[in-house]
């Protein structure tokens, strides 16, 4: 789970200023309690990569993640894309976050998520300041080819790297190039057969984890809706009406744990750069 709401997405960052953030209706509260409900229906322990701007909105909500067993992880404070930062900036953004997720949960939070998949090869020094801050997991590199995003031709499983381990999102393999399958807009996007065809190739074909995410706003259909350029829009509200859906089929389907889980039952098996 990448914890922010609509109005922190990087697909209105020319629309919306972090300055009026506080103008917008939060619905982030109300959409990860239907999220809690259902994986507490499923059974299903996950990782929540939660914004810091999102804890400071809503003391209690971090608190009642953990409390109901998930993991505590770190989407940074102020969801800006580290192209944006210098590393000294970033280091505060990560350090920030980091100490608020602590002192709300009591968790050591040791998992971290770039807002926007954000760690690319222009951004990789981000990856030593995360190790230095004593992060051990990294799930920011999208080994893809995005706009937005990715690193086409990175590791698209579990390794070892500038001290990290790091957890790629899911992809696949299509003519030699890795798109995305498994979350976000890809979980939306395409058809629920092609994504659980996808799931069980890597898990059963390919011998390996396959990580799922999404946001909260993606369960949310009557959000407010933004003025922004047709892309944008398209990219944010497609398919929002059937992503829970989408998601408790996942659930029923396959097993899921936390991160931290998923690592530790993958250490022998992977490599390192």
């Amino acid at each position: 789970m990448d914890v922010e709401d609509y109005f922190h997405v990087e697909a209105f960052a020319s629309s919306i200023s972090p300055e009026d953030w506080q103008g917008y209706e939060f619905r982030g509260e109300s959409n990860i309690e239907r999220i809690l409900e259902l994986f507490g229906r499923c059974r299903v322990k996950a990782t929540f990569f939660i914004l810091g701007w999102v804890a400071e909105k809503a003391p209690g909500l971090s608190r009642r993640i953990a409390d109901a067993g998930h993991e505590i992880g770190c989407h940074g404070y102020a969801h800006q894309h580290i192209l944006r930062q210098s590393p000294v900036e970033f280091r505060e953004d990560v350090r920030r976050a980091r100490r608020l997720l602590t002192d709300q949960t009591g968790q050591s939070v040791q998992c971290y998520r770039a807002p926007s998949f954000s760690i690319t090869n222009k951004t990789l020094w981000a990856l030593d300041i995360l190790a230095e801050e004593g992060f051990a997991i990294d799930s920011s590199i999208f080994p893809a080819r995005h706009d937005l995003y990715g690193i086409a031709g990175a590791p698209r499983f579990l390794h070892k790297r500038n001290g990290l381990i790091e957890f790629p999102p899911a992809t696949m393999r299509v003519a030699k190039t890795s798109i995305g399958v498994a979350g976000g807009g890809y979980l939306r996007l395409f058809p629920y057969w092609i994504t659980r065809w996808a799931v069980r190739h890597i898990n059963e074909t390919e011998g390996q984890p396959a990580m799922v995410y999404f946001h909260p706003w993606e369960i949310d259909p009557g959000q407010p809706r933004i003025e922004a350029p047709i892309k944008s829009r398209l990219r944010h509200y497609t398919n929002l009406g059937k992503m829970y859906g989408k998601i408790e089929r996942l659930l029923g389907d396959f097993h899921f744990s936390t991160v931290t889980d998923v690592v530790n039952g993958s250490r022998n098996t992977m490599c390192a750069l």
